[in-house]
């Protein structure tokens, strides 16, 4: 992911450190990340690993869309957010999402909506690979749900 990009697809480890440095600004109060992580069970069932398909142009382009509807509506500087694409790993990072603003509560509500909306509106598909070798197509707007729930 390039310093000028606020929304990548990335098919190799996110650089959470290197990521977090790119929001540094003096203007800020307070930076709020958000990162998801592959667990290993989900909905009763043990889960050994996942795979991501991602449509990357629409996804890039949905999620810039995302985040500068953010900055419309919440006082914050800046926002980046990367998601992952293809095989992940039990513990790999699947998605990252920062925010930085002069003041925490705008911090913590902008990175909400974004990974809320991100799960809801990006074209990725989640496949999980479960220990009794079976494996299954996941509904990410199903897990936005969820998460509320």
């Amino acid at each position: 992911m390039s310093d000028s990009e606020i929304m990548a697809i990335s098919a190799t480890p996110i650089n959470t450190a290197a990521l977090r440095a790119s929001l540094a600004d003096v203007r800020a109060g307070a930076i709020v990340t958000f990162e998801g992580w592959v667990r290993n069970l989900n909905e009763g069932r043990d889960v050994e690993a996942l795979e991501y398909e991602v449509y990357a142009p629409l996804a890039v382009t949905e999620g810039e869309r995302i985040i500068a509807e953010v900055q419309r509506d919440i006082p914050i500087i800046a926002a980046r957010a990367v998601h992952r694409s293809g095989a992940l790993a039990l513990g790999d990072c699947a998605v990252w999402v920062g925010v930085v603003s002069p003041h925490r509560d705008e911090a913590f509500r902008a990175c909400r909506r974004i990974i809320d909306e991100i799960k809801v509106r990006l074209p990725i598909w989640k496949k999980e690979n479960y220990s009794d070798g079976e494996s299954g197509w996941v509904n990410c707007e199903r897990c936005a749900a969820h998460a509320h729930g």
